[in-house]
């Protein structure tokens, strides 16, 4: 028997809200188990139910992308995902560094909502197809802004994951933290970390983080 999937959903438009619920329940197999408009709400309500699935808009009172980032670092078993009007790419690239494994625009197709869900519960990443020229673009702006660093010790390359464990980590989040952003065990996080110091043939993060910075000046 399929598992029920459930989900929380933040809007502040009871139609957009109602919307939501009918879509997913004519696909049958999710069980709406809140319903919230507010950020504070969202992150509250999904602490005490813990929901597989997030439905959260930006726009909403308290931000959504707040409520995001929130969620990600405290409830490592639940994912989110952003249902918005926006089409702005900081709207975009902030919600997928709050946590966000999903961005869908409000004039997706009700139909197309279930299998989003389920795709991202399997690890796919749900995003318009307008917007994922633009992720690219950035994805590689990123990747040539830091060729100096590259350059430096012993050609140091590392990969795209262990660019990423470094910027959380440089950003503050500890190492529980940032295996709950990727989903990867804390040991995971550790052994990039070891990693990265190797090839940047530094001696602690923090040298680590001087490189890291050094790139970004």
């Amino acid at each position: 028997m399929e598992r029920v999937i459930t989900v929380l959903i933040a809007d502040d438009h009871p139609p957009t809200r109602a919307g939501v619920r009918d879509a997913l329940a004519s696909s049958g197999g999710f069980e709406v188990v809140a319903e919230v408009g507010t950020a504070d709400d969202a992150v509250s309500r999904a602490a005490e139910l813990q929901p597989d699935v997030c439905l959260l808009d930006i726009n909403m009172p308290g931000n959504g992308i707040t409520a995001a980032a929130r969620i990600t670092a405290d409830l490592a078993g639940t994912t989110v995902v952003m249902l918005t009007v926006s089409r702005d790419d900081d709207d975009l690239f902030d919600a997928l560094r709050a946590g966000a494994v999903g961005y869908l625009l409000k004039d997706t197709d009700p139909d197309r909502l279930p299998f989003a869900l389920r795709g991202v519960l399997e690890g796919e990443a749900a995003l318009p197809r307008t917007l994922v020229a633009r992720l690219v673009g950035e994805f590689q702006a990123r990747n040539r802004r830091r060729i100096p660093l590259l350059a430096r010790p012993a050609g140091a390359a590392l990969t795209p994951r262990e660019w990423e464990v470094l910027e959380m980590l440089h950003d503050g989040l500890t190492t529980n933290e940032v295996a709950g952003r990727l989903r990867v065990a804390p040991v995971t996080v550790r052994t990039h970390v070891a990693a990265i110091l190797k090839k940047l043939q530094v001696p602690d993060r923090r040298a680590a983080f001087k490189l890291l910075d050094q790139s970004r000046s």
